[in-house]
């Protein structure tokens, strides 16, 4: 992917899907969001600030993490490297192993933003979830207490593809076990190796035309 991903702090879906996945403890961090659209961004233009705010990557703990995982400490914030790494997408690289098998998180999104190129012009979307978006990620903390992070991409799949042709985001599913599972560490855990090898789709329904954005619904 190389949008955006939205939440909308103040949609009950929010609380609610956190409930329905078991991550109760999360619930007091997210109310205390600012209601309102909140846009996270890739770092382009190496800034820092870019970041996925209330990145999950425990149970009991979430993060504001620069969005580009090839990053290093500078005083108190992130020098943003070279290699465009805001996407994991070659998993069995080593460069993304040891986060795939340790560092495994968890973004809360309510709607996704991506687009095609039709022609000579992009072709924008913005996609609506019926629930809130479980988004696979990893990350890295450094030692001065920053995070860095990329959201995990799979392979693309026809019914995405006219929304973005390259790739997919990794949808996690809606459910307690698998969550559990996600964010203990465990590369070796049948269901999270299962859900990276056989990636779901979120159904979409027909997209509603406006311009310059289209809408769809998830």
């Amino acid at each position: 992917m190389c949008g955006f991903i939205q939440r909308d702090a103040g949609s009950p879906a929010v609380i609610n899907i956190l409930r329905k996945v078991g991550l109760d403890n999360m619930i007091p961090t997210f109310e205390k969001e600012n209601a309102g659209l909140l846009n996270f961004y890739p770092a382009f233009g190496k800034n820092p600030n870019r970041q996925i705010k209330n990145l999950i990557v425990n149970p009991n703990k979430a993060v504001d993490a620069t969005w580009w995982f090839d990053c290093k400490p500078d005083g108190d914030t992130l020098r943003v490297g070279d290699r465009t790494t805001f996407n994991a997408r070659n998993l069995d690289s080593p460069f993304w192993k040891g986060a795939v098998r340790h560092h495994r998180a968890i973004v809360v999104g309510t709607a996704l933003g991506e687009s095609n190129k039709v022609g000579s012009t992009n072709e924008h979307y913005l996609m609506n979830a019926k629930e809130a978006i479980l988004f696979g990620a990893v990350y890295r903390e450094f030692e001065n207490g920053c995070y860095s992070t990329a959201v995990i991409t799979r392979p693309p799949h026809e019914r995405f593809s006219k929304y973005h042709q390259k790739s997919i985001p990794c949808f996690l599913p809606h459910d307690k076990d698998f969550v559990s599972a996600w964010l203990d560490g465990d590369a070796n855990d049948a269901l999270v190796l299962s859900e990276l090898d056989n990636p779901k789709f979120i159904r979409t329904s027909r997209s509603l035309k406006s311009k310059p954005l289209r809408v769809a619904n998830l």
